[in-house]
């Protein structure tokens, strides 16, 4: 069966790049709905969290619609995705939804606050039939058939002894991924946040919510939770940008050195040609 929310829940906090403050209202949804964004300081606006929303990928997923956009959804959609659910209104009155800790659990633990509740219609998956390979630049997705959903990513910032190579694959479960991605936050360079504030972007991150790299210093490295944190997002980001393909995907998906345009590339490839993929009832 297809799940919601069992009750309205809210939350406040400071969005990532507006660096306002945004109040965030996550509320059940009728079978159906899917993963509906709503600008209510627009005047309800709708957004439907689809990859073929994406407008902008450059310091997060951006979806529009119109005139109207959101910024910043792949954090909230992968913990939407983690805890399984498939119809949701999520209304803000700002640009982007707070970014809270910087990581996927802050969002994961609104929602088990909130629980969730079964409701009619069946839950439909997107299951990958044939590979799928994406290259932009270095960057590469491979998107392969598989009885499960499963990740993989390697990461090379050799530039910086901060991160370095890293490496992590796991299977793509609600237990697993509260546990081994949600935690991991988000990350930055110290050396591209004054340009990026002059771009009025960047203004509500912190030394709470991002872990920062200087050089090849970690800034605030009490602040980790892991050691390899940092391709453990990655992957937080990858589920996240996945979830847009409007059901859960059923694949393998192995990411090298690959980031938000290459995710959403991926999927409209893979939708590109219907001999790629068959939606399966779960």
């Amino acid at each position: 069966m297809r799940r919601t929310l069992a009750q309205e829940i809210a939350k406040s906090g400071t969005a990532l790049h507006a660096g306002a403050m945004v109040e965030m209202r996550l509320l059940p949804a009728a079978p159906g709905t899917g993963i509906v964004f709503r600008r209510v300081d627009l005047g309800g606006r709708e957004i439907p969290a689809l990859y073929d929303r994406v407008g902008e990928t450059r310091l997060g997923t951006v979806i529009a619609q119109g005139d109207a956009s959101v910024g910043v959804i792949e954090h909230l959609m992968a913990a939407i995705a983690g805890a399984q659910i498939d119809d949701l209104i999520v209304t803000l009155d700002g640009p982007e939804p707070p970014i809270l800790d910087g990581d996927a659990l802050s969002y994961f633990r609104l929602i088990e606050e909130a629980g969730t509740h079964e409701q009619s219609g069946a839950r439909k998956a997107i299951k990958v039939a044939k590979p799928v390979v994406t290259t932009i630049k270095d960057a590469q997705i491979r998107l392969l058939p598989a009885d499960r959903p499963e990740y993989s990513f390697d990461l090379d910032y050799s530039n910086t002894k901060a991160v370095g190579k890293q490496s992590y694959a796991m299977a793509f479960t609600r237990e697993n991924f509260a546990r081994e991605i949600a935690p991991a936050r988000t990350f930055g360079f110290m050396h591209e946040l004054d340009a990026l504030n002059k771009m009025g972007l960047a203004r509500g991150a912190s030394l709470t919510n991002t872990i920062a790299i200087d050089g090849d210093i970690v800034v605030n490295k009490d602040l980790m939770r892991f050691a390899d944190e940092f391709v453990r997002h990655k992957i937080l980001d990858a589920i996240g940008d996945m979830a847009l393909a409007g059901g859960p995907l059923i694949a393998r998906f192995e990411g090298v050195k690959s980031g938000h345009a290459t995710n959403n590339a991926a999927l409209r490839m893979l939708f590109a040609d219907p001999a790629n993929y068959e939606i399966v009832e779960i």
